[in-house]
């Protein structure tokens, strides 16, 4: 018999959420087949079997589990493993069994629920949701964004210059390039790739804070950009907008886009960025400061264009920025140089 542990799937959470057994317990599954579905604060991640064998489960669905923890077993016969219920037997027991979530268990504590009051719902996991329904939850997501939020404001003297840029030629430039390059690019698209041109002459602005005197200098630019449609926010990375072209950078911003729909990125596609460009696509925007993310310098925002009285198009690009490592001029510099890459877009493809 073979334990199968729950690996550490990122280094922000202590503990994870079973979302989902995708192999029913007692049922034989093959070496790297899909077994569970484990929700991160970031995203959902599949665990499979390390080899073949018939799985018995050791967690509910819905139950919070830790990394080092024993989530289930693999037994190479089809007789019940060691310590684990036949598989008629488990069904029985879980039908009288009530999985209890901790952040329940400790509302139970506080207003004295009885277990028999619990079993009363007639549910088989019971969440505080169940316990008290007035109460609003944040998603896991969104508890996320959370603590990089408290984390950002408590830790980074962040400033904030925002300049008006106007984007004109970028529009008809990403217009000829979309045609060309059959995937849609905007404004977001070549502002990306504009940052990316900029590591060299603004490193402080790409690298990673080691302490409040120093900064490790980066290769290239990995850009997150957050995708928010309307079922959490996530900041998915486009990596090495140094090097890559245009187009492949907004195909891969495209495919996130279509992740973002049913919320399954993977730990890789969230990790790795360097600077952060915040997009506020919604009319009637024309002012955002965006957060610092921890273990970054600088970061981006960017409103949808909007027309002036000239006819030209214009966007307010912002930068919020660590007060330690750059000043007011290196700010408006930064700005200045992706404003006048928009105003020049030829070069960004």
């Amino acid at each position: 018999m073979t334990d199968i542990l729950v690996p550490k799937l990122n280094s922000n959470d202590t503990a994870y959420l079973v979302v989902a057994w995708l192999a029913a317990d007692g049922r034989a599954v093959r070496a790297g087949e899909a077994i569970v579905e484990l929700e991160t604060s970031k995203t959902v991640e599949e665990l499979t079997a390390e080899h073949d064998g018939v799985l018995r489960h050791a967690l509910a669905e819905g139950a919070e589990c830790a990394p080092g923890q024993v989530i289930a077993r693999l037994s190479l016969g089809e007789e019940p493993a060691p310590g684990v219920a036949s598989p008629a037997a488990a069904e029985g027991e879980r039908a009288a069994t009530v999985v209890i979530t901790r952040p329940a268990q400790a509302l139970m504590a506080e207003r004295g629920i009885t277990l028999e009051e619990v079993h009363a719902l007639g549910k088989k996991v019971v969440t505080t949701d169940d316990l008290d329904p007035d109460l609003i939850h944040l998603s896991r997501t969104q508890r996320r964004v959370a603590a990089v939020v408290e984390e950002s404001h408590a830790a980074i003297p962040a400033a904030f210059t925002a300049m008006r840029v106007d984007v004109t030629d970028a529009l008809s430039h990403a217009r000829v390039l979309s045609r060309r390059d059959r995937v849609l690019i905007g404004v977001p698209e070549l502002v990306v790739k504009a940052a990316g041109s900029l590591v060299e002459k603004f490193p402080l602005c790409f690298a990673t804070p080691v302490s409040g005197r120093s900064a490790r200098r980066a290769g290239a630019a990995h850009v997150g950009v957050t995708v928010d449609l309307g079922n959490g926010m996530f900041v998915p990375v486009l990596r090495d907008a140094t090097g890559r072209p245009t187009a492949e950078l907004a195909a891969d911003l495209a495919r996130y886009r279509r992740t973002a729909l049913n919320g399954t990125f993977t730990e890789a596609d969230l990790s790795g960025a360097n600077i952060l460009l915040a997009l506020h696509p919604d009319d009637g925007v024309i002012l955002a400061t965006p957060i610092v993310y921890p273990g970054h310098t600088c970061a981006l925002s960017l409103t949808a264009p909007r027309q002036e009285t000239d006819g030209r198009r214009v966007v307010t690009l912002g930068l919020a920025y660590d007060h330690r490592f750059l000043n007011g001029r290196d700010a408006a510099a930064f700005l200045g140089a992706l404003a006048a890459a928009l105003r020049a877009p030829i070069t960004l493809s």
